[in-house]
């Protein structure tokens, strides 16, 4: 059974480290012709930290030693990004602004009849299909850049601006500007990579004590935080299993040329193209096609732990790697799967016998080594590859990275 993979996006947002003293980040946001800009929001791309210009166009946020996506929006301009690094002392961070002017070609040009069908499709593969994502809303489609190849079966998604994502599920209002957002249906792998920023939503007390359960629920087991488990070495005690999927050469499938010049001949002989020649069963055109629909390769669990000292490098105090051959067979034990991921077909990823209906994730590696922070965060958004239980949990179900679990919050579940 295929796996539906999705491709992890997080691009380099939230990296920091979680040195005690903070620094000042501060600065104008102008115009190009210089003029100030009161109201401008300024946001930290994957947290809840932001502020708004003053009068005079002036903003500060406090941050803590690290590298950060700095977001920049104001209505009438496009919205822009910064990175900045803090080290040990403050910093002044200067932006200017381009006015958002609609060109007259965007207004003339000719209203794809498919747009409706590809946002539908760019909604399942970006928010997702979880519960959660049913309660999501996409409140401004029309900043939606798409495009679809046909010959390459290929849509690609783009922003200017935010891409406003109220989830109703956990509570937040997702405001993200997005990079790029690619689903190739030929190897049906999904890629994004994007800012987020993320606000609460407002409510009762009865339903904020909901979205923080179902926060907790969302941030346990995900990868954000299997990340930041094994970076402070207590992946084990936060409840996952991390074993290795070995892929070895099917024995039972011949090579490729083999199994082409086989098919081509005996195309030729029953299209007569050819003398005719006796044909065993085993030469049959049946028999050869499929061999060539077998496997290439057969995974094997290996069962043995993975120990983290193996498993994860040290980079410096506030960066570690991660390298492997085959795949990561992850399985986190103290949540089941979800009953409309398990009623999905293509999706979960095939277990031992004995083992209960916890949730498996895969993870492949596409660039090495993999770097990753304290929070959780990926270096590299085209690092990794995900199968199962991570595929399936997209933007209805993330948290923001400077996410904290509540005091005991494991232990009440």
């Amino acid at each position: 059974m295929k796996s539906f993979i999705f491709l992890l996006s997080l691009l380099t947002i939230g990296k920091f480290c979680f040195a005690q003293q903070s620094y000042t980040l501060s600065g104008t946001v102008k115009d190009k012709r210089g003029e100030a800009l009161p109201g401008t929001g300024v946001y930290v791309s994957g947290y809840k930290m932001a502020t708004v210009t003053d009068n005079d166009g002036k903003y500060t946020l406090p941050l803590k030693p690290g590298s950060y996506d700095i977001l920049v929006q104001l209505i009438g301009y496009k919205a822009l990004n910064k990175n900045v690094v803090i080290s040990d002392n403050a910093v002044k961070l200067d932006l200017t602004l381009e006015e958002s002017i609609t060109q007259l070609a965007e207004v003339t040009i000719k209203p794809d009849p498919n747009r409706a069908n590809y946002i539908e499709m760019f909604k399942g593969y970006f928010i997702g299909t979880t519960p959660n994502a049913e309660q999501c809303k996409l409140i401004n489609p029309n900043v939606l850049i798409i495009d679809y190849d046909k010959e390459e079966h290929k849509l690609t998604v783009k922003t200017n601006e935010f891409l406003i994502i109220e989830n109703r599920a956990l509570g937040y209002r997702i405001k993200y500007l997005l990079n790029n957002f690619e689903y190739d249906s030929k190897t049906r792998i999904i890629y994004y990579e994007g800012f987020p920023y993320y606000e609460d939503l407002k409510g009762s007390v009865r339903r904020k004590k909901i979205w923080e359960q179902k926060r907790i629920t969302a941030y346990l087991g995900s990868s954000q935080h299997f990340f930041k488990s094994i970076f402070n070495h207590h992946a084990t005690e936060d409840g996952f299993i991390i074993n290795k999927l070995i892929t070895k050469e099917n024995p039972d499938k011949p090579s490729d040329s083999v199994i082409n010049a086989n098919i081509k001949r005996l195309t030729k002989v029953q299209t007569g193209l050819t003398r005719p020649s006796t044909i065993t069963i085993g030469d049959s055109l049946s028999y050869w096609i499929k061999k060539k629909n077998l496997p290439g390769g057969i995974s094997i669990l290996s069962r043995a732990p993975i120990l983290q000292d193996t498993l994860v490098h040290v980079e410096n105090q506030n960066i570690k790697s991660i390298n492997f051959t085959d795949k990561l067979y992850v399985v986190y034990t103290r949540e089941r799967e979800d009953p409309a991921y398990a009623n999905r077909i293509g999706l979960s990823i095939a277990r031992p016998l004995d083992m209960p209906d916890y949730q498996i994730s895969t993870i492949s590696l596409q660039v090495v080594p993999v770097y990753f922070y304290e929070n959780g965060s990926i270096y590299n958004p085209r690092s990794m590859i995900y199968s199962g239980y991570w595929a399936w949990e997209k933007i209805a179900d993330s948290v923001p990275m400077d996410y904290l679990l509540p005091v005991n919050a494991e232990g009440k579940k």
